[in-house]
């Protein structure tokens, strides 16, 4: 009979996302961690601001389990707020910084904040905010500094990876917004996820075009400096800019919905693509046409196709890349590459369920729900038991997104379950008749939604923004040569089309004009 060892009794640490600048320290003192306009850090003094922040945080009134918002633009002070408040045991609340006063009330009662960082473009409004919740402000500026040289450096150590790290409101299109979980476990994975999936390393350097409150990021503040690379911020979109920076900072990596990727496009100076080595681009938040990635690809850009949401830390599906793929015509690959993809290296594999809660087949063609599981998929919702029991299928989130599983196993989106247009009894996506539109070349971008019609029930309307003169009735026939004519829209609007700060387009806004 074999003896038994008997286990060794060594620690281990609980994971946090905050662990990886701990990390970062020591293994990249010296190397640049920050680019902000002119400001810049290295890693040894990024990981002691971090610190001061906490002690700074902590000679302020707040304690371990505390909330603390920031209400601040892509910044170094942000990501000081991703390692510092951890590191004071709190709970980091990030404000979507296009919200107005009372919205932003409304999140910083609810989630019970004690204190509200911001950055100096932000403070004003910053401080209606606080006068009006009695939460306490500390802004950029000197203060933020002088209690940053003044303050100890203090780190409160994690004693359960699935305690609450962070809380992110989700947009609120529907009702009010929802306060998102997310644990210290979860985070840690997911920029692990992010790193690996976007080749981050020493070496990389990314331009911070994703909005930093947005899903933390997508746990990229802690996925970057897991690698040693070097965070470049902006400030504000702003396509010029971010073309000067592709240059002058050498730029390997950034992620931004496609709305924001049609802005660089258009805005491309004469001599694109950049010199050098191609920069990897992510992308989410909406399908991408197979259009728009072709014209990124020959601006010298790879997109990788990205899916998530708020609940699941961010990108939770990646559409990894075949390389027998590259052999593929460019408009095969370009519509491979517009497919969301199989689930990320920490997420549980895909499913697409039916109305009963079984899998449809495999087929690229029968439509369900998407659910996923995973590492990367919330706690729950805060303060709302009702809400988090409506989004839970037997243990698998519920996406709210219709799509299909193709035979290799890689997911589509088809639409979301609420932008499924009826027509006639006939449903029609609308990601597909946007996908034709965009394809146009004289649309830049388009939303599709359901109108009332006495005899249709509903009809499509498609909403439309151009770069040249086009005629509507050109685009009605142009989507008629490509799709059944149902599906075609019965009427083009012309325009800019509202947006989130994020860069998704707001359906919810456009279906209310047509009520």
């Amino acid at each position: 009979m074999l003896n038994t060892p008997t286990p060794a009794s060594f620690t281990f640490s609980e994971l946090t996302p905050t662990s990886f600048l701990d990390r970062a320290e020591y293994a990249f003192a010296e190397r640049l961690a920050i680019v902000d306009g002119d400001r810049r850090f290295t890693y040894a003094e990024f990981a002691d601001r971090s610190r001061r922040l906490a002690g700074a945080l902590g000679a302020l009134g707040v304690r371990p389990g505390d909330r603390v918002a920031a209400f601040a633009t892509n910044s170094h002070v942000m990501l000081e707020a991703h390692h510092g408040v951890p590191f004071a045991g709190a709970v980091l609340v990030p404000l979507n910084t296009r919200l107005s006063a009372d919205e932003l009330v409304h999140i910083v009662t609810h989630s019970g904040c004690r204190l509200l960082l911001a950055t100096r473009e932000l403070a004003e409004l910053a401080g209606t905010v606080a006068e009006r919740t009695g939460a306490t402000l500390l802004a950029e500026g000197d203060e933020y500094e002088e209690r940053l040289a003044k303050a100890a450096p203090s780190v409160v150590p994690v004693a359960d990876e699935r305690g609450l790290l962070a809380i992110n409101y989700t947009s609120g299109t529907t009702g009010l917004p929802k306060g998102v979980m997310y644990h210290h476990r979860g985070a840690y994975l997911q920029a692990l996820a992010m790193a690996f999936h976007v080749r981050l390393s020493p070496g990389s350097r990314y331009l911070w075009t994703l909005p930093m409150f947005h899903c933390d990021g997508w746990c990229f503040p802690w996925g970057v400096t897991a690698s040693g690379g070097t965070h470049v911020c902006l400030r504000a979109i702003d396509p010029a800019e971010i073309w000067r920076l592709l240059r002058e900072e050498g730029v390997t990596h950034f992620c931004a919905a496609p709305t924001v990727l049609t802005m660089i496009a258009d805005a491309a100076p004469d001599d694109a693509p950049v010199e050098g080595p191609r920069i990897t681009v992510a992308t989410g938040g909406a399908p991408p046409s197979p259009t728009l990635l072709g014209r990124m690809h020959g601006l010298g850009m790879d997109v990788t196709h990205l899916y998530g949401l708020t609940e699941t830390y961010g990108p939770v599906v990646v559409n990894d890349w075949q390389p027998q793929w590259d052999e593929l015509d460019d408009s095969e690959r370009a519509r491979l590459q517009a497919r969301q993809g199989v689930g990320n290296v920490v997420a549980a594999r895909l499913r697409v369920i039916d109305e009963s809660g079984t899998d449809v087949p495999a087929d690229g063609e029968t439509m369900g729900e998407l659910v996923v599981r995973g590492n990367d998929v919330m706690l729950g919702y805060y303060r709302d038991v009702a809400a988090t029991a409506a989004v839970n299928a037997a243990g698998w989130f519920r996406t709210g997104d219709l799509g299909v599983i193709h035979p290799d196993g890689y997911a589509e989106i088809r639409d979301r379950s609420k932008d499924v247009i009826i027509s006639g009894g006939e449903n029609i996506a609308s990601v597909e008749v946007e996908r034709v539109l965009d394809s146009h070349p004289a649309v830049v971008e388009s939303a599709v939604i359901g109108a009332p019609d006495e005899r249709w029930g509903e009809i499509p309307v498609a909403y439309v923004t151009t770069r040249e003169e086009v005629d509507a009735d050109e685009l009605i026939e142009y989507v008629r040569t490509h799709l059944a004519r149902f599906k075609a829209p019965k009427r083009i609007v012309f325009g800019e089309l509202p947006k989130t700060s994020t860069g998704k387009i707001q359906k919810n806004e456009l279906r209310g004009r047509e009520q």
